[in-house]
Formats: structure tokens, sequence, C-alpha cells
């Protein structure tokens, strides 16, 4: 039992990312103590700071820029707190992920088997539990190609054939944390993700396909607004902050319940993401759709009826006004860079 006199202490593993850093700006509003373990590949010191320039945490005490590949320096890190959040994985937007499979695979399972290992020395008495991300790219590939698909079911995983090395490396950190669970009896929790967006977010040349596709917007006629693929391919976007929410709900109820899908039930197209996204810029924009650009599986969808059960968790956020909140706030990062970069030409 933990004294009512201390606070819980939680190690978000990539806690630089925009899930990361929106979790912990969550828990330390609900009073936990929280760590950061990020080695900055993707995820930004800067989304640990607040509006004021404040950092969240003491940076120097409780940020760790460290290679989760590497066992040694994993070890450090894990079993300093009660809970883990494990999100730290090599993932980008789906160009990247095809072009680097072996890359992928090969980091996600160093850092998941690292971790686990880390809290598997540690043990019961310091670790009190862990929740691991998958990601809906783990469904088999078969069942994403379907016509008209029903929403996915986490009794679906198996037997596996996901279509990237990404979903292989992330259902693999999956099995692993099962059987961290079994031969140790720390509680643990899965939550599938499905396409998460929202802020603070990398838009870059390695980003994701919402926020690529409003980076383009605001460029626009700079940039040219090429969409990966025929626009047909469907997704199940969720915002950030019911992702966020999902966590919160997972740490007080998920222990022992497997994996759990976190995302809606219906599919969005990205052409309707792409129609959306120009019509929040207010632009004259004609999208070219690269057909010989990869575009990944035709549709998925959660059924995330266990999530409401257990968890009591459903989406909130509409899709409209979540792409509004990210079309702001990439407008104004992409404003501040071009402000930034012409001071500096200036001043040389």
């Amino acid at each position: 039992m933990f004294s009512a006199h201390r606070k819980k202490s939680i190690l978000i593993t990539g806690g630089c990312g925009m899930i990361g850093s929106n979790l912990v700006r969550r828990l330390l509003k609900d009073g936990w103590d929280v760590s950061v373990a990020d080695n900055l590949w993707r995820g930004k010191i800067d989304y640990l700071y607040d509006e004021d320039g404040k950092a969240l945490i003491d940076l120097e005490k409780d940020f760790y820029r460290v290679d989760l590949c590497d066992r040694e320096a994993c070890e450090r890190v894990v079993g300093r707190t009660d809970y883990i959040v494990h999100l730290a994985a090599r993932v980008a937007g789906i160009e990247y992920v095809f072009e680097n499979q072996g890359d992928i695979f090969r980091i996600n399972n160093l850092i998941n088997s690292n971790v686990f290992h880390a809290a598997r020395k540690a043990g019961r008495d310091r670790i009190k539990g862990i929740i691991y991300v998958g990601t809906a790219c783990s469904f088999p590939m078969t069942r994403q190609n379907m016509p008209d698909p029903e929403p996915l079911r986490e009794d679906e995983l198996f037997p596996a054939y996901p279509e990237s090395a990404y979903g292989w490396s992330k259902l693999m950190g999956q099995l692993e944390l099962e059987y961290l669970e079994k031969e140790t009896g720390i509680p643990c929790c899965t939550l599938i993700l499905h396409n998460v967006y929202g802020s603070p977010t990398d838009y870059g040349e390695r980003s994701q396909v919402i926020p690529a596709l409003i980076r383009k917007a605001v460029n626009f006629p700079v940039e040219e607004y090429v969409v990966l693929g025929n626009g047909k391919q469907e997704r199940a976007f969720i915002h950030v902050d019911d992702v966020i929410e999902a966590f919160v709900l997972a740490l007080e109820k998920g222990w022992g319940k497997g994996c759990i899908q976190i995302g809606p039930s219906y599919c969005t197209s990205i052409r309707e993401v792409v129609e959306t996204v120009i019509g929040i810029s207010g632009k004259k924009i004609q999208p070219h759709f690269d057909v010989s650009r990869p575009e990944g599986n035709k549709a998925r969808c959660a059924d995330y009826s266990k999530a409401r059960e257990i968890l009591g968790w459903e989406p909130r956020i509409k899709l409209e006004e979540g792409l509004s909140r990210s079309y702001k706030w990439i407008e104004d990062s992409i404003r501040k860079d071009r402000v930034g970069t012409t001071k500096e030409g200036t001043a040389t």
C-alpha cells in the first residue's frame, strides 16, 4: 500500500512526444511524481515546457536523455518509479516505416526487451504496474483489406499477419509483456492505439498523415499539396486528449485485463481528412493524389466495447474539432519558425 503522504511515481518512456508530453501534463495535474526518458529522435524537450516557458518537471533530476536500446542505460532508468508507461518506439510516417522496416523491427524489439528485462530485475516489490502501447498496425493485414470491414476486435490479433515490421515489432512487445506479467506478477495493461493525432506534434518530413496534410495546407502554394495514395484508405482517427483519458482510466482500472483498443468504431477516409483540412485552411487547394506512393491497408477501425466496459472510456472529440485545433497549432508553429529563421538570417 502507498503511504498517504507519498506521491505515486511514474516513468514515461517517450515522454517528449505528442502523447507522452500530454500525459506528463495530465499526471502532474493529478498529483503524480513524473519522470521522463526520451532520446529525442522525434520528441522535443520543448514539449516539456508550459506556455510561460517553465519546465513541467525538474529536467536535471527527472528527465533522462537515454537510448533505451542500450541495456545498461535502460537499467539505470527503469526501476526508479512505482509505475511505467512505455510509449517509446521507433515510428514515423508511412513512407519512413516501409523504407526502414529492418531497422524499425530491430530497434523496437531492443527497446521493448530492455525495458521489460529491467522491470523484471526490479521486481514486483518496486514496480507496481506497466502500461504498454500497442498499435492497430499489429492486426492481420488480411483483416484490414476487406471491403466494408467490421470494427476490429482484440481477439482477432491472432493468427498474426501484420503488414509492416512496425506492426510485428509492437505485437512482439505485447507478447513479451504478457510473459512478464505471468512470470513476475507485475500488473500490466496494453492499450492498442489507432491513429492518434493532435498537438504538439512532428509535422516535418517524417510526420504521420494528419500533421503532414496540415503542414502542406499551411505552406501551400509554396509546398505542393500531394497526398500519398488514392485517398480512399480509411483509418480510425483519435484525438490525443481522448487517448490521455484512456491512460488515466487504465492506471485505475486496466490492470490484468489484457489488451484494450482505443479508437472510434467508424472509419474516416484520407480524402475526407484532406477535404476537411482544406476547408479549415480557407485556401483554394486542388490536391494531387499520388497513387505511386505507399498508402498502407485499406481500412480499419475499433470495436472499443472492451474499453467502454472495463475503463468506462469512449471517444468524445469530433474529427473536425480536433483537426481545427491541430491546424491552429501547426500554423502557429510554422509562423514562429519562419520568424525565427528570418531573425537569425538578419542577425547573420
